[in-house]
C-alpha cells in the first residue's frame, strides 16, 4: 500500500508540482486519505491520495479481492480566490473513502453526492466524474494489480445532477460545452436547461 502511495503521489508531484498544503482524514473502518493542494496561477488543484491504496471491489462479490480491481484518485480544480475552497478538502476525502465505506466502483460519467455544499456557500453538493487522462497519466503497477487512473470531478448543482440522471453524463457535458460554461469557476450558475 504506501509502494503505491508513493508511486502515485510522485505521479501527481511530476504532473502538478509540489503541493503547498495537505491534509489527512481517517473514517472509522477505513484507510487514511489524504488530500493534496496545488497551486498553478490561479487554479487550485485538490488531489486525493489513499482512495488507491486498495482496489474497488463490486460491492455484491462474496470475498473482496485484495489485488485485482480499478484503482483511482480524485481531482478537483477550481479558479482560486473566490471562494472557501479549501473547505471541500472533507467532502473530497468523503468521497474518496465512497469504494471503502460503500462498496462503490467509481467510473468515468458516475455522479458522486456528499449531501451537503461541498464548501461554504457552494452551490454544488455533487460532482460528475470525468474521463482520466487529461492532468495525469495513469500510474502502472505490478500485474496483476490495475493501473492507478485520476478522475478529474466536475462540480453540478442539484439541477444539473437531476437533469443528468434523466439525459445522461456525456449530453450534460454537452451542454456546458455547448453554452461556454466555466467548470472551474467556483461561483458559477447552473447552465441553461430548457
Amino acid at each position: 500500500m504506501a509502494e503505491i502511495l508513493a508511486l502515485v503521489e510522485a505521479r501527481l508531484r511530476a504532473a502538478l508540482g509540489e503541493p503547498d498544503a495537505r491534509a489527512a482524514v481517517t473514517f472509522l473502518g477505513t484507510d487514511r486519505i489524504e488530500v493534496l493542494r496545488f497551486t498553478e496561477g490561479d487554479l487550485v488543484r485538490y488531489a486525493t491520495l489513499g482512495m488507491s491504496a486498495q482496489p474497488m471491489t463490486d460491492p455484491t462479490a462474496v470475498v473482496a479481492d485484495p489485488v485485482r480491481g480499478p484503482r483511482a484518485e480524485l481531482v478537483l480544480t477550481v479558479r482560486g480566490g473566490l471562494a472557501p475552497t479549501d473547505k471541500l478538502l472533507r467532502p473530497l476525502a468523503v468521497l474518496a473513502a465512497s469504494p471503502q465505506v460503500e462498496g462503490l466502483i467509481v467510473t468515468p460519467g458516475a455522479s458522486l453526492d456528499v449531501g451537503e455544499p461541498l464548501w461554504d456557500g457552494a452551490p454544488f453538493t455533487s460532482v460528475l466524474v470525468a474521463e482520466p487522462g487529461g492532468l495525469a497519466e495513469d500510474v502502472a503497477l505490478d500485474d496483476p494489480m490495475a493501473p492507478v487512473s485520476f478522475f478529474p470531478l466536475l462540480p453540478m448543482t442539484a439541477n444539473e445532477a437531476a437533469w443528468k440522471r434523466v439525459h445522461g453524463a456525456a449530453a450534460l457535458q454537452e451542454r456546458w460545452l455547448a453554452r461556454g460554461t466555466d467548470l472551474r469557476d467556483p461561483l458559477r450558475t447552473a447552465v441553461a436547461l430548457d
